[in-house]
């Protein structure tokens, strides 16, 4: 199912039923899952991992040098999960030595048209980016993040589990998991509620991750004091735990 115009080298490992469109060009160390399909015009540069049933549309990148000035042409790698979509022209680029050598993308991650992730980005599982969303380098999205369209995302953000990012925002600091972001620079805007009812979240789980946000953002302690106060009147969930430890564990600092 390789189409007579695409170029694949004879290095690259094609799985089984995949399809490759006119003029694609495969490059050497390449390794395509099964059930995979390749649309024209793609370039899969060298050093790329493709997980089963991925779709990958016309003129999209995936796997050039990274756009980094301390990159030297080291060995280093690109590794896209299961079952994701990338859109037309998206742009992934390879990690860097410095970096840690490798950009992850997760599992079903749908990257619409013009999206870029740059060197030794992570993404999770589920992660939508939307229209020319932008991420720099270094930077985490966690598992059911959403980042509205001409987003742009400053290098080692950590974007936290099942946040929203409104479209043209500009991310400059962390965003805990769970909440609504969006805006030049970037605010909070409460909980993700829609996002999380959709995903199952039990009422007594938002209302205590409520309750940590207006702790945390809305009474006008320190950080330290409360953390403390939430330990104190919050019962400790595993969601509520896991936003305590996103904070407490940021080194770019959050976004209020």
């Amino acid at each position: 199912m390789i189409h007579p115009t695409a170029i694949t080298d004879p290095r690259a490992e094609i799985g089984e039923n995949v399809s490759i469109g006119p003029y694609a060009i495969i490059r050497e160390n390449v390794r395509i899952g099964d059930g995979c399909e390749i649309g024209p015009h793609v370039t899969i540069d060298p050093f790329v991992t493709l997980g089963p049933d991925c779709r990958i549309f016309q003129f999209a990148s995936v796997g050039a040098a990274p756009q980094a000035v301390k990159f030297k042409g080291e060995e280093t790698y690109v590794k896209i999960g299961r079952g994701t979509v990338i859109r037309e022209f998206v742009t992934i680029n390879r990690g860097t030595e410095f970096g840690g050598g490798i950009t992850e993308v997760g599992e079903e991650n749908f990257l619409m048209a013009y999206c870029h992730i740059a060197h030794d980005c992570k993404t999770g599982n589920h992660v939508i980016m939307a229209n020319n969303a932008t991420l720099a380098g270094h930077i985490v999205i966690e598992d059911g993040v959403t980042v509205g369209g001409l987003t742009a995302i400053h290098q080692f953000v950590r974007v936290g589990a099942f946040a929203y990012v409104g479209g043209k925002s500009a991310v400059v600091k962390d965003i805990p998991p769970y909440v609504i972001a969006s805006g030049d620079r970037a605010g909070l805007h409460g909980l993700n509620s829609v996002g999380l009812k959709r995903m199952g979240m039990s009422d007594s789980t938002l209302s205590a991750l409520k309750k940590t946000y207006r702790i945390i953002f809305r009474v006008g302690l320190t950080m330290k004091e409360a953390v403390e106060r939430v330990k104190a009147e919050v019962e400790m969930l595993p969601e509520v735990e896991k936003f305590i430890e996103f904070i407490q564990t940021s080194s770019r600092g959050i976004t209020r």
